[in-house]
C-alpha cells in the first residue's frame, strides 16, 4: 500500500488526469472530462499553494494519488478554502411550515425548500474520484483523509467549519428525478450540463433562472420527493468515511440532485483531532508494507502515504528509507501521523 502517494497536482499530470477521468463511466462536475478545463483546475491549484496565505479565500487545492512504480494517476480529491465569495454557494434549506385551520380541524406541518445563498461560507471537501481498478482496496481513505492532515497542518488557510455535498440519487439512465421536476422546467438543459457548468464555477445562470419562491415539497412529483437527501450508491462509501470522521447531517441539500449536505467543525474531525507529530530520528533499509497509519510530511509540498514506523523511547520515530523518500523527509524533519480507521 506504500506504493501510492498523495500529493498536490502538477502541470505534468494533465494527461494522467485525462486518462483517469475517462476511465470512469460517470461525469463528475468538478473533475470534467475536458482537457482545457482540467488544465484550468491545475493552474488554479498551483496558485492556491502560494506560501503567504493566512486566511481562507478562493483557493482550490487539488491533489492526486500517484502509483509509485508506474507514475499513473489513480485518484484525485480536492479542498475549497471557502465556498461563496464571488461565486455564491447555493443550497436548498429544508424548512417546516405549520398550517392550521381550527374550523376544519387541520393542524399539519409541510416541508418547504427555500433557496439559500451563502457569500462567505465554510470550507468544502470534494472532487474525490478513484480509478475503478483501485476501488475496494481502502485507497479511498488515503484520498479522503489525507486532505484533513493538510488542513490540520495549515488551519489558517481554512474556515472553522467544513462541508461536503454528497452526490444525490440518479436512476439507471443517469437522470436525476429531482432535477427533472425542479430544475429542467427553468433551465431547459439536462442534469449533467447544468451540474458541469456549476462545478466549473459558472453560476450566473442559477441566479438568473432559479425560482425565487420556496418550493412546497408536497407539490413535487413522487419521484422527486422520494430522493430528497438520498445518496447516490457510489457515494455511500464516502459518506461512511466522513461520518466516521465526525461529519453529521444538515437540513440542506444540493439544488440540482437533492444530495445531502453534511458538516463538521474542523477541530472535531477525527483525523485532525487525533493526529500526532513526531521527529524522525533515523532511517532503516527494511521496507514493511502496512495501511494502519497515514503518514505525511509537514510541507506545502504536501505528501502522504500509508505506512508503518517504529516509535523510539524518546518519542521520535524511525522510518524506512523508501517511505522517507516518498514523503521527501529526512532525519531531523517532523511528520504527522494518524490511524487510518477509528479505534
Amino acid at each position: 500500500m506504500t506504493n501510492y502517494v498523495f500529493r498536490p497536482v502538477r502541470e505534468t499530470d494533465l494527461e494522467g488526469l485525462l486518462e483517469l477521468v475517462n476511465s470512469v463511466p460517470d461525469n463528475l462536475a468538478t473533475v470534467p472530462k475536458d482537457k482545457e478545463r482540467l488544465a484550468e483546475k491545475i493552474d488554479a491549484s498551483l496558485r492556491s499553494f502560494f506560501p503567504r496565505i493566512n486566511n481562507p479565500g478562493a483557493e482550490h487545492y487539488f491533489f492526486v494519488m500517484e502509483e509509485r512504480n508506474s507514475g499513473r494517476i489513480l485518484g484525485v480529491s480536492g479542498l475549497f478554502a471557502r465556498v461563496g465569495g464571488f461565486d455564491p454557494f447555493y443550497t436548498y434549506e429544508i424548512l417546516t411550515e405549520r398550517l392550521t385551520h381550527a374550523p376544519m380541524g387541520i393542524d399539519k406541518s409541510i416541508q418547504v425548500l427555500s433557496l439559500k445563498t451563502d457569500h462567505k461560507g465554510p470550507s468544502e471537501i470534494g472532487s474525490l474520484l478513484l480509478h475503478p481498478e483501485c476501488q475496494g482496496k481502502g485507497l479511498g481513505r488515503l484520498l479522503s483523509l489525507s486532505r484533513f492532515l493538510f488542513m490540520g497542518r495549515f488551519p489558517q488557510r481554512f474556515d472553522p467549519q467544513v462541508v461536503a455535498e454528497l452526490r444525490g440519487f440518479l436512476d439507471k439512465e443517469g437522470s436525476s428525478p429531482f432535477w427533472e421536476c425542479v430544475g429542467r422546467p427553468f433551465f431547459e438543459v439536462d442534469f449533467y450540463q447544468a451540474d458541469m457548468q456549476c462545478g466549473m464555477g459558472d453560476k450566473d445562470f442559477i441566479h438568473d433562472l432559479m425560482p425565487r419562491n420556496p418550493l412546497y415539497v408536497p407539490l413535487l412529483t413522487p419521484q422527486a420527493r422520494e430522493v430528497i437527501g438520498k445518496v447516490h450508491s457510489r457515494s455511500l462509501p464516502a459518506k461512511k468515511i466522513l461520518e466516521q470522521e465526525g461529519f453529521t447531517g444538515t437540513n440542506e441539500i444540493d439544488i440540482f440532485d437533492a444530495g445531502p449536505l453534511i458538516r463538521a467543525d474542523i477541530e472535531d474531525i477525527r483525523t485532525i483531532r487525533e493526529r500526532k507529530t513526531a521527529t524522525i530520528s533515523g532511517l532503516v533499509s527494511e521496507w514493511e508494507e502496512g495501511s494502519e497509519w497515514i503518514i505525511s510530511n509537514r510541507s506545502l509540498d504536501f505528501r502522504s502515504c500509508f505506512g508503518t514506523f517504529k516509535e523510539e523511547p524518546d518519542g521520535s520515530i524511525t522510518l524506512s528509507e523508501m517511505l522517507a523518500f516518498l514523503l521527501r523527509v529526512a532525519p531531523g524533519d517532523s511528520i504527522d501521523y494518524v490511524r487510518t480507521r477509528p479505534v
